[in-house]
């Protein structure tokens, strides 16, 4: 049995990551979160200490840490908002604890190198959840892609509404978040990488608050790309069916259906993590890599290889003598600009 501790216990993803605990047998001792609204807890680990001040958490841990071998920290599951995870990370290596940190392990790639380089003082290792990987379908379609001679063409689509709440918290702010392509999109881009290999070019066409949208060649694949949190965008049979989230991967026209089976990916990811085969620093890199990249490139006035989403958005516009912006509220508006 390990001992857990858990950074950000009241958010979205942590009843799955408890969940995960609890089924690989561990125990978790303590918890933080700057809200109070955990009543989560009393399914899973209602003996565990809970802080809302991240400073008396970090003593908590240290003093455990102090104890008997039976009481210190073995594990610290990090679900707290982006650009916290590299200083909870810090924290768990600090006090000899291995890492489990949700997505994206970290905003800014060069912050992987100074991790990497304190994973090899400390000997402990940082791992991330990327559970699509563990996905049976997608592990599936890995093996049926290793004979494809040619590059294949794919259209990634992914659509989640989010309400106005969205704009007001730490995921609409884009240096807490990293943005739309952080926020929502980096486990699929994690997956496309790992599937057809690494990026080779990168187009950004579209870029707003509430959506994007683009264009990457993969070692092996075209994937043309949009993403978005704007309930507008969702297919109108959907909507009909009051759906709130639509994700559709098509691979040179046909679709690869996988919404089922995420129910105990988790749990997955915490097993193989328990036995030594988690993902880590290298396996991360990629992915955060080209989403920074998306977040910082100019835009492309490209006209080929445009999603029909994308393509949509773009055709309001004559982009030979505009680019695009956003202002302080997410709206769109337009910048003159000639694009060179």
């Amino acid at each position: 049995m390990k001992n857990f501790a858990f950074t950000g216990v009241g958010g979205y993803i942590a009843p799955r990551h408890l969940q995960a605990i609890k089924d690989t047998g561990n125990r978790l001792l303590a918890a933080v979160d700057p809200h109070d609204s955990v009543g989560i807890l009393d399914r899973y680990f209602p003996e565990a200490s809970f802080f809302t001040e991240f400073e008396r958490f970090d003593r908590h841990l240290e003093m455990l840490r102090r104890r008997s071998s039976d009481n210190r920290i073995d594990y610290l599951t990090i679900c707290s908002p982006n650009y916290l995870h590299d200083a909870h990370i810090r924290l768990a290596l600090r006090i000899g604890a291995d890492i489990i940190c949700e997505k994206p392990l970290v905003i800014n790639p060069w912050n992987l190198d100074a991790l990497q380089v304190l994973e090899e003082e400390t000997g402990k290792k940082i791992n991330t959840v990327l559970q699509l990987r563990l996905h049976p379908t997608i592990i599936e379609l890995k093996k049926s892609l290793i004979t494809n001679a040619s590059k294949a063409d794919v259209v990634l689509t992914y659509i989640t509404s989010r309400g106005t709440w969205y704009n007001y918290s730490w995921k609409g702010m884009e240096e807490k978040s990293g943005g739309i392509a952080t926020n929502i999109g980096i486990h699929f881009f994690d997956l496309l990488i790992w599937l057809f290999g690494n990026v080779q070019k990168n187009e950004v066409q579209l870029y707003e608050k509430k959506r994007a949208g683009g264009f990457i060649e993969l070692e092996n694949a075209y994937v043309k790309w949009f993403l978005s949190i704007d309930r507008k965008d969702m297919p109108v049979e959907e909507l009909e069916k009051r759906q709130t989230t639509f994700r559709s991967i098509t691979i040179n026209g046909e679709e690869i259906k996988f919404s089922d089976g995420f129910t105990d990916l988790h749990t997955t990811v915490y097993k193989e993590i328990l036995a030594g085969n988690g993902f880590g620093i290298k396996d991360s890199r990629p992915s955060i890599e080209l989403v920074y990249k998306i977040r910082k490139s100019p835009l492309s006035n490209t006209n080929g290889n445009v999603h029909c989403l994308t393509k949509k958005y773009l055709s309001k516009y004559s982009r030979e003598n505009v680019a695009f912006s956003i202002n302080e509220d997410g709206e769109n508006y337009i910048t003159q600009k000639i694009l060179k």
